[in-house]
């Protein structure tokens, strides 16, 4: 009898033990809305990835939280030559990178090799990993960075890397906090090499972050642990990705305490989430865009005169009554005004679908049947992709075009699309760096080639545009930038290459236990200072 007592007690407290160490764990849940294509930036162009990868991994510089502003990262100083051509950067001693669920043991600190390993993989097609995954590097492709590196090389120790550049470039150092640029480590990679198994690089990622990768379930969870780095330990000791496409299943999980921040709330339901009073909603303007694009590639869109038409066809002023619903402002410009070089002279396309109608007349176009694609996920630049694509097709519809709605999943829709094989669609963009050309020289960029960018959705390419933008990215007095810029937005307008819908205002319910939580006007969610109470 005694010693079932006993063992009754022994059981009960392990038991206690056992809930008062789960109680002591914490434990965020950040409830995202899909799922990422793999975990490595540099192959990647969507929010939805990067933020799946951003725990994990970190670059030479990084964004200090909340704002554009460079702060040192893995770098804990740079120095740019006066010709603006060598920029050398001093590496943190002893940072540390994670250990691999998989078997992985780090047995060095990251090292000059580990830059330079991370750069040539996007840049030399001989290396190891260039095709690995698919090998495409669209980010840092779209970027310029083929034509601006001219080398990258160790300096006089391991923790000093030389960048070499063939012509200066204002935002080049802004550029390398983007997501792109993450440094990965060279040591796992040869492990994973040696194994036979180099496709877990990209899905078991390993890198010097505040979070270790533990577990990844498609269309369901992400979970990360606390990893005590360079950066110190994060206040939070698990992170969890609660994979939630639909936005009102969010806010129910954040309503039931089961995840503590959300993304993209339905506009719908701002009202109700503001009175709810353990909720709080964070709100900023967004440095971004949400645009219809029409493929210049593809005739009659090949016409200037047809893409106005369709521009003044749709009643943006209807699409962000009904599908913002307050939470965003009609986009005259690819840039929002809150981005410095901004055009106020502008004047917005009118909405007139009679004279859309006639244009089309004019243009000799008629039984015109075409396809507009939608995005499967909501983002914050469009809170309902689905809804505007049937305003669109209404709209169009009056003028006497034929339309099809077609969607794919989102990693899917993202290669089609780039690939140009829509007619029409919906895409849009959050800021990576603060910079214009992040805008004009990604999204309407063309290569030295003349041939369009990735992310170039309208497929549109125009010489005396990219001459502007190539130029405005080579000085770096603000105000000469401003004027080029402000020329780029002119030629944008008179060409139409595609219709610039909405800036939104970007919300974040976040529960009132949280705290040190930041949005960050390019889009990120981090969570390297966020602490429970």
């Amino acid at each position: 009898m005694k010693i079932r007592i006993l063992l009754g007690a022994a059981l009960l407290a392990s038991s206690m033990l056992a809930a008062n160490a789960a109680e002591a764990a914490k434990t965020l849940v950040y409830c995202s809305e899909g799922s990422p294509e793999n975990f490595t930036p540099a192959i990647n162009t969507t929010g939805t990835s990067f933020d799946a990868a951003r725990p994990v991994y970190n670059r030479l510089v990084q964004f200090t939280p909340g704002t554009t502003e460079v702060e040192p990262a893995l770098a804990e100083s740079w120095t740019v030559s006066p010709d603006g051509l060598t920029i050398t950067f001093k590496l943190r001693p002893g940072v540390k990178f994670h250990s691999g669920v998989n078997g992985f043991t780090p047995t060095r600190d990251l090292t000059a090799e580990d830059v330079i390993w991370s750069f040539d993989r996007q840049s030399k097609p001989d290396h190891p990993y260039a095709k690995i995954s698919g090998g495409s590097f669209d980010y840092f492709n779209d970027m310029g960075m083929p034509d601006l590196l001219e080398s990258i090389t160790k300096g006089d120790d391991d923790l000093t890397v030389i960048f070499k550049l063939k012509k200066p470039n204002a935002p080049i150092i802004a550029n390398l906090a983007m997501d792109f640029a993450a440094i990965q480590s060279a040591e796992y990679a040869r492990y994973l090499l040696d194994k036979g198994t180099p496709e877990q690089f990209d899905q078991i990622p390993v890198g010097t972050g505040s979070f270790e990768f533990v577990a990844y379930q498609k269309d369901a969870v992400i979970r990360f642990k606390a990893f005590d780095g360079w950066a110190g330990k994060p206040k939070i000791d698990n992170l969890v990705y609660a994979i939630t496409p639909d936005a009102t299943a969010r806010y129910a999980k954040l309503k039931a305490n089961e995840c503590q921040v959300m993304i993209a709330p339905n506009p719908a339901d701002l009202p109700e989430i503001k009175k709810n009073p353990d909720v709080k909603v964070l709100e900023q303007a967004g440095l971004n865009i949400g645009y219809y694009a029409m493929n210049n590639l593809k005739p009659p869109f090949d016409n200037r005169e047809v893409r106005k038409a369709f521009a003044m066809a749709v009643d943006r002023d209807a699409i962000l009554k009904e599908v913002y619903q307050g939470a965003g402002q009609k986009a005259t410009n690819l840039i929002p005004p809150t981005m410095w070089s901004y055009d106020e002279s502008i004047e917005g396309v009118e909405y007139n679908p009679e004279k859309a109608k006639k244009m089309l007349a004019d243009a000799g176009v008629k039984d015109l049947k075409i396809d507009i694609w939608w995005m499967p996920v909501q983002r914050p630049y469009n809170p309902n992709a689905k809804r505007m694509a049937e305003m669109i097709q209404a709209d169009l519809a009056r003028i006497g075009v034929e339309s099809t709605l077609v969607s794919y999943e989102w990693g899917e829709y993202r290669k089609r699309m780039q690939a140009g094989e829509h007619m029409t669609g919906m895409l849009g963009w959050t800021g990576d760096n603060g910079d214009p050309d992040n805008f004009f020289g990604v999204l309407l960029g063309c290569n030295s080639e003349g041939k369009p960018n990735s992310n170039n959705i309208p497929k549109w390419c125009n010489a005396k545009f990219q001459d502007v933008v190539n130029r405005a990215v080579q000085i770096t007095d603000q105000n000469e930038r401003a004027k080029l810029y402000k020329e780029a937005q002119k030629i944008q307008a008179e060409e139409m290459p595609q219709l610039n819908i909405a800036h939104s205002t970007v919300y974040e319910p976040i529960r009132t236990n949280v705290k040190g939580y930041k949005v960050s006007p390019l889009g990120a969610h981090e969570f390297q200072n966020v602490e429970l109470e």
